[in-house]
């Protein structure tokens, strides 16, 4: 989307921008969002949406990725290396850092990669950078080189540590010697890189040795004894050797750093998002700002948006433009809101396509929008001596070059600084014309001529900045479907103007002009009559929906007593039948053959009619407890708790809630469970060691195989493990599940859970004739 500078710094998207960027933790990504602006295409705006969702869900998930202080932009150094050949030692740490920081934010995306794969994919941008990285700890952290950093510095430092040994020694000799009455410190110093002693000023004619500084009192003078002289000389050649070693070094360094600038360009860039990242994260945790939805129609809308640079106080509009209407017309008077309305909008529509958050409600969309013009304020230009009304002219002109259908265009008190009549006329020309291009246009306007086409035009709205008449008072309020009243004349009125004076205005307002004054004001009237109708129909559907819960939950704990009661019925018939049946078992013992055939006949009857009320018992038992599950209230889960899925008995643990869904850990899998599927367990969770797998009870009726084809991963693994664990307790040795081929991904989720089960000895794919790539063959430990 293009945008002008000038919109830019009348929008103060700069001052906005700095509000995201004072969260960043570098200047990396300080950099990176102040120098935001609007993408070119819509699917660039949804990638940058997705990755800061995902980078969002991640944190929740494992935590905040790796990060360092001080972390610099270096690809200024580098290209100065380029060119000089030699960097220094702080600035080859701080590329040192950089990399290795770098290195970690790689590899905690790539842990996540099937969680995350956008956020994998930004982590693979970072190139291998282990050789760079031990080549540059030769460097410490000020940039020193360390003695190995060659074999060459090693013998270079060790002899300039044996020679200031001996300095230190000479030294010694001197400051606690015959003549150590001539100094005015016992201390060895160092001036001009050499080792002197400090004399009292009546000795330096005395003293053995030479004058290299006077002390700033003129009493005493740094001088170099004799002894220590042919030391300082050695120390001095020997010292250039180390410094000449040390450049080469920096040399060879620099190079290597140099000759991959592409890919440490890369990594910077990586590590700049991810600041980028976690600074639009933390605002939107902050300030509750949302991603608005991209949507491929033209238009915007927002709810409760509100202007960045107003804070807390600001108070918040709903507004929209596009599909029945392209173009609204915002009125009503001066300082009530109006611009405000036109640069929260405009702010809004640049965040949105710059992939930057929104303050404004879940619901908000943008759509598309190829170019954004703005003619707000007076902006009067003093160089060119052009008038309010040229000034705004020129931007028209320069609208009317450049909008076409995919523009928005952002007009303030259209048709103003100059006479009436034509600043309306030219206005409602203005806004014919660009309703004829299909571009979206906001204007505000207190003429009434623009009122009244901006009511009647087809493909136009208004709306109106509400007003209170009683505090002389704007709310900030925005009426949509409503055009709003200048309201001079009732403002002068309670101010106290004399009504001799009033009486003469409204002689002197056109009665057209009056009439739509006075319509206004009706619609006006209108509106808040329904907005308090509203608010009791609001309030009374409250209540008959708070009764209608109430009743439901009254009529559900009926039916719950009702088949309690028939499964007791049942279950007690069921105990006076078997007891009739054992007696007349007993009975039959004492008949004869014929009879006793006879008897078996008709016991035989009744136990299948027994039979069938057991089947009918279990079916309502298994009927209330599933009821039971999803009236359960799933509020009372939290986080850590121990569960199982309805149905299952594999127990997991509760790691997140978000909404109604739980993520949960089951079987060495995390998987995403609708709360009401979801009961609180008291099994414990068998830890993942490796070891035999105890004998325990057999369930009977378990499957050599388990058909999950066609399901999705959430619905398929819960099963799958619960199969799994009832396959290795009933004996089996091996066991098939049927996943099917598709994209693999089943089958990915199936081997990765088989990986991490104590007991599955190994996994294998299907062969010829036993399903090939579609079944995954499991063995478990003997």
């Amino acid at each position: 989307m293009y945008v002008s500078d000038s919109v830019f710094e009348v929008l103060e998207i700069e001052k906005i921008l700095h509000q995201f960027a004072s969260s960043a933790r570098s200047e990396l990504g300080i950099f990176m969002l102040k120098n935001s602006e609007p993408m070119v295409d819509m699917e660039t705006v949804r990638r940058r949406q997705r990755l800061i969702d995902n980078y969002r869900r991640f944190l929740s998930l494992y935590g905040a990725l790796p990060w360092v202080s001080g972390i610099k932009e270096i690809m200024g150094f580098v290209t100065a290396g380029l060119e000089s050949g030699m960097m220094s030692g702080e600035e080859l740490v701080l590329v040192r850092n950089l990399l290795e920081l770098a290195t970690r934010i790689k590899e905690s995306l790539y842990a996540a990669k099937e969680d995350f794969p956008e956020l994998a994919s930004l982590g693979r941008k970072v190139r291998d950078f282990s050789e760079e990285i031990e080549c540059l700890s030769v460097l410490d952290d000020k940039g020193i080189l360390e003695d190995g950093a060659s074999p060459k510095l090693r013998d270079i430092r060790d002899k300039l540590s044996d020679l200031r040994k001996r300095v230190r020694k000479e030294g010694n000799s001197i400051i606690n010697g015959s003549g150590a009455h001539m100094l005015q410190e016992r201390v060895l110093s160092i001036r001009n890189g050499r080792s002197v002693v400090l004399v009292r000023q009546e000795f330096v004619g005395r003293f053995p040795g030479i004058l290299v500084d006077r002390s700033s009192s003129g009493n005493s003078a740094y001088m170099e004894p004799n002894v220590i002289i042919p030391l300082n000389n050695r120390i001095v050649d020997i010292r250039q050797d180390e410094l000449e070693e040390e450049r080469r070094i920096l040399r060879e360094l620099t190079s290597m750093i140099v000759s991959r600038r592409g890919a440490i360009d890369d990594a910077q860039e990586v590590v700049a998002t991810v600041d980028m990242l976690y600074a639009v994260s933390e605002v939107m945790d902050r300030k509750r700002w949302i991603l608005p939805d991209m949507v491929d129609s033209s238009g915007f809308k927002f709810f409760s948006v509100y202007h960045p640079m107003l804070g807390d106080g600001a108070v918040p509009i709903d507004v929209r433009c596009g599909g029945p209407f392209r173009i609204l017309v915002v009125t009503g008077p001066n300082t009530g809101g109006k611009t405000v309305a036109l640069k929260t909008v405009g702010v809004a529509v640049v965040l949105a396509w710059s992939g930057l958050p929104i303050p404004a409600m879940e619901g908000s969309q943008v759509g598309l929008i190829s170019a954004l013009f703005a003619d707000i304020g007076d902006e009067q230009s003093i160089e060119q001596s052009l008038s309010t009304f040229s000034a705004h002219l020129k931007k028209v002109v320069q609208v009317l070059d450049e909008a076409d259908e995919k523009s928005l265009i952002l007009l303030d008190e259209l048709g103003a600084g100059t006479d009436p009549q034509e600043g309306a006329a030219l206005g409602v020309a203005l806004l014919k014309t660009l309703r004829r291009r299909g571009s979206l246009v906001l204007a505000t306007t207190h003429h009434n001529p623009i009122k009244k086409f901006a009511t009647t035009a087809e493909g136009v709205e208004t709306a109106s900045v509400d007003f209170d008449l009683q505090t002389l008072t704007p709310t900030y309020r925005l009426i949509m479907g409503i055009p709003g009243q200048s309201n001079a004349l009732a403002i002068a009125e309670r101010l106290g103007m004399h009504q001799e004076v009033l009486i003469e205005a409204k002689k002197a307002l056109k009665t057209g002009e009056a009439s739509v004054e006075v319509m206004i004001g009706e619609l006006q009237k209108k509106t808040l009559t329904l907005e308090s109708l509203e608010r009791s129909l609001s309030q009374e559907r409250t209540s008959i929906e708070e009764e209608r819960r109430r009743l439901q939950s009254e009529r559900k704990d009926l039916e719950r007593q009702k088949n309690r009661s028939l499964v007791k019925a049942d279950k007690e018939a069921e105990k006076i039948v078997e007891e009739a049946q054992n007696k007349a078992i007993e009975m039959l013992k004492g008949l004869d053959q014929a009879a006793r055939s006879a008897a078996h006949r008709e016991l035989g009857k009744h136990r299948e009619g027994l039979a069938r009320s057991k089947e009918r018992s279990r079916v309502r038992q298994s009927a209330l407890e599933a009821r039971e599950i999803l009236e359960r209230d799933p509020v009372s889960l939290k986080a850590g708790d121990v569960v199982q899925i309805s149905g299952s008995s594999v127990p997991g643990e509760i790691l997140s809630l978000e909404g109604k869904k739980a993520l949960v850990l089951m079987g060495g899998l995390k998987v995403e469970v609708d709360l009401k599927k979801l009961v609180p367990s008291d099994k414990k969770i068998k830890s993942e060691v490796s070891g035999p797998v105890l004998s325990v009870s057999r369930p009977v009726g378990v499957p050599s195989s388990i058909m999950v084809r066609g399901m999705t991963v959430d619905e398929a693994m819960p099963l799958v493990a619960d199969y799994l664990d009832k396959a290795v307790r009933a004996g089996y040795g091996e066991v098939t599940v049927i996943h099917g081929r598709g994209e693999g991904i089943l089958r990915r989720k199936v081997q990765e859970l088989c990986r991490r089960l104590p007991y599955v000895s190994s996994f294998r794919l299907g062969e010829n004739g036993e399903g090939g790539y579609g079944v995954t063959v499991v063995n478990f430990r003997e």
